[in-house]
């Protein structure tokens, strides 16, 4: 199918950047559709770790790699990315576009957001403090400046200047915080435009042509769906929405050209930062899985919350996304146990639970229900074939399947390429 969607099933950090790798390898085009650079893909090639934030994971591949408009760009960070991946020898230059449409992550958007969650205290979300909320603000508020902003020095220097009072004025008589220069912002923001602006187009028309001539187009999503600023943990989420029917509003596709939904979940779960967490397990046994997992945000570095595989959870991505199949990630950390507990359900206040609530106060009060499957207390990292894996390795695939109502076309049994099982 020539248009696929990559999307998280959890709370982000479902091993995305090595499915999209994998698919990538037979796409002509990769595309971001949301998000910022509070979200990372990590890949291993060999003993090399790529971790991407803003660039697409198809860039790793020899890909063209679009950022559509439902991003929100830190340039700074854009460059340095560049620089970074340069230097190892990923060709960057030359193989990237630029949405004209998408919003740009400014010096004043850190700084609100920084001072924000020091106001809220005991309350704080846990974001990464890098101005992602704060631009989508804007952006809903109709003071954003865009990349398209950029081309023209004075069209910039006039929405600068009305959008800088506002926010010095918050800075300065809310925050009680040091202001920022509007000079100092433009002459930057014009040394970018000299850096990226053979790069900026309109975007949705590359994906257009793409797939009038056939080509394969791979979009991948930032985060999860419980992450998704509508549909996850309100307001323990982030900012965009993660789902696979963001693709149209942040690249401008009709969904009617989407072919193939591809959900990834850990064989496990996890989570960065507050809210509720039916499923986490106890620290004991979630230190044992954190170093060989490598289970800290490719982004922050934070320590992930572990927890049991949650169907309550991907079962209701399946439904929001339409998943047309699952890739299970990781595997092969659950070799380590005798036994393990999945989570086929909730009960709250005493009540069975059907669906996944969408209010956290009721979330906080469930309890999840767990059916306990047999583990397979080996080794199963060079396992290539689905046939050869353990029987009860691959009857845990088969119940995660059962449960959430998607069928698995993907297990992932190890960081490296080549070790993944396509059904």
């Amino acid at each position: 199918m020539p248009a696929t969607v990559v999307v998280g099933s959890q709370w982000g950090d479902e091993g995305k950047g090595r499915v999209v790798d994998l698919l990538a390898a037979d796409a002509d085009l990769v595309v971001r559709y949301q998000g910022g650079n509070n979200a990372g893909h990590t890949v291993w090639i060999g003993e090399q770790k790529f971790a991407v934030h803003l660039i697409p994971t198809g860039i790793l591949r020899g890909k063209l790699g679009l950022l559509g408009a439902g991003m929100v760009l830190d340039l700074e960070t854009l460059i340095e990315e560049e620089a970074e991946l340069s230097s190892r020898g990923i060709q960057v230059a030359g193989n990237i576009r630029i949405s004209e449409n998408a919003h740009l992550i400014l010096q004043y958007h850190k700084l609100i957001e920084a001072e924000e969650e020091e106001r809220r205290g005991k309350r704080a979300i846990g974001t990464t403090r890098r101005g992602i909320g704060p631009a989508y603000e804007d952006k809903a508020a109709r003071r954003g400046i865009r990349m398209g902003d950029l081309r023209d020095g004075d069209t910039l220097a006039d929405k600068l200047d009305a959008v800088v009072s506002y926010k010095n004025l918050l800075l300065k008589n809310v925050y009680k915080s040091p202001t920022v220069d509007p000079d100092r912002i433009y002459n930057d923001l014009r040394v970018m435009w000299d850096h990226f602006g053979e790069a900026v187009c309109d975007t949705s028309l590359i994906v257009r042509d793409a797939l009038e001539r056939g080509q394969k187009v791979l979009f991948e999503g930032a985060h999860g769906t419980m992450l998704d600023i509508d549909w996850g943990t309100y307001p323990y989420v982030t900012s965009s929405n993660p789902l696979a029917g963001e693709v149209s509003a942040g690249i401008g596709l009709s969904p009617k050209l989407i072919g193939r939904v591809v959900g990834t979940a850990k064989a496990y779960t996890t989570r960065v930062g507050a809210g509720p967490f039916p499923t986490e397990m106890e620290e004991e046994i979630a230190a044992s899985m954190r170093d060989p997992g490598g289970e800290f945000g490719s982004t922050t570095g934070r320590a992930r919350r572990i927890g049991w595989f949650d169907a309550m959870v991907v079962r209701k991505s399946a439904r929001l996304n339409g998943m047309d199949s699952l890739a299970i990630t990781h595997l092969d950390e659950l070799g380590q146990f005798e036994e393990i507990p999945v989570c086929v359900g909730y009960r709250c206040d005493g009540e069975a639970v059907s669906e996944f609530p969408n209010q956290i106060e009721e979330l906080a009060r469930c309890e999840p229900v767990y059916e306990k499957v047999a583990g397979w207390r080996t080794d199963i990292s060079e396992v290539t074939r689905f046939a050869d894996l353990p029987e009860k390795a691959q009857g845990y695939v088969r119940r995660i399947e059962e449960l959430v109502g998607a069928p698995v076309s993907h297990v992932l049994v190890g960081r490296q390429r080549g070790q993944d099982i396509v059904l």
